[in-house]
């Protein structure tokens, strides 16, 4: 723990903890108490009371309350960047344990999509409980961005993610490109079979917030750079909720390959026939955690289950 002392009067000197800290980081992040509170699997009073004991730790106040929304105040901005530096190398520290002492044991902390279909994850964590028994596994549902941002701050230890290989301080391991599919309801087939860009982007639209970082680029890459903008009516920021709008026939949506194919088979889809995208889909650590045992052991299990899996150099322009 951080030891901290506060120069006010009558007031005894205090410990911020990681978790406090990991709290704070959070609630910087989602800019939300019940969306923080939520990702990090703890009551919002919890959370609310370790921005607390944060802000009375400090002398500080961290946030102001908007009309829907926490920010940061200029202090809590300078002292987010050092906080995700002390989590940071907090994470560096407990692996460097690990490997000093040559123990393949603890939690593994896992984040991936609530989609979990072409990751193959109940194989490949089956296989690391075979042969490390002593490992016990966390898996956390968790998008692609909220997962980059979890892997910075050690909340998670490996995420499995629809992404560009763009952090510098990550490892990113391809997994496979996914295929996705523009469809929408069965009644729409001819006039989706007849539509150009201009017309499908014209037809009612599911599309992702702004956080679905991987679906965003493909509807740029589809329309956008078209100079198109997709009607759009309603919105997801989880796939599983827009596929139950596209199953009840809100609009048109970009789903993946295999849930358009068996739609269309099961007679509740169209598929547009030229409207395609992909993205890769990777296994991405801190890079400064690869001789983490935890880390190693699940690598090795990952690689048993996806053989051609290959690290891939980070863009330049990340």
């Amino acid at each position: 723990m951080l030891r901290r002392k506060i120069k006010r009067q009558g007031v005894r000197a205090m410990l911020i903890d990681l978790v406090q800290l990991r709290t704070f980081v959070a609630v910087a992040e989602e800019q939300h108490l019940t969306r923080a509170s939520e990702r990090l699997h703890i009551s919002q009073s919890a959370a609310s009371a370790h921005v607390r004991a944060v802000e009375e730790c400090l002398d500080t106040q961290l946030f102001i309350r908007t009309n829907r929304s926490l920010e940061l105040t200029r202090d809590g901005l300078l002292l987010l960047r050092q906080a995700k530096t002390v989590l940071n190398e907090a994470a560096q520290f407990q692996s460097f344990a690990r490997e000093l002492h040559g123990k393949t044991k603890g939690t593994i902390v896992v984040g991936a999509s609530s989609e979990p279909m072409g990751t193959r994850i109940g194989e490949v964590l089956a296989g690391l409980r075979a042969r490390y028994p002593l490992i016990n596994v966390d898996l956390r549902a968790r998008p692609s961005s909220g997962a980059r941002q979890a892997l910075k701050t050690g909340e998670l230890d490996i995420g499995i993610l629809l992404a560009r290989p763009v952090d510098a301080g990550f490892s990113y391991y391809l997994l496979s490109t996914v295929q996705f599919r523009v469809a929408g309801p069965a009644s729409w087939k001819r006039q989706i079979d007849a539509a150009d860009w201009a017309g499908l982007a014209s037809m009612p639209w599911i599309t992702p917030t702004g956080s679905s970082i991987a679906y965003s680029s493909m509807m740029d890459q589809l329309f956008r750079d078209r100079g198109l903008e997709p009607n759009s009516v309603a919105t997801f920021d989880n796939a599983v909720l827009g596929r139950a709008l596209l199953e009840g026939g809100v609009g048109l949506m970009l789903i993946r390959e295999e849930h358009a194919l068996a739609g269309q088979k099961a007679g509740f889809l169209a598929i547009a026939p030229t409207a395609q995208a992909q993205f890769p889909l990777f296994i991405s650590h801190l890079t400064s955690r690869r001789n983490d045992p935890l880390i190693s052991a699940f690598m090795e299990s990952a690689k048993s289950v996806w053989p051609e899996m290959k690290l891939t150099p980070t863009l330049a322009n990340g």
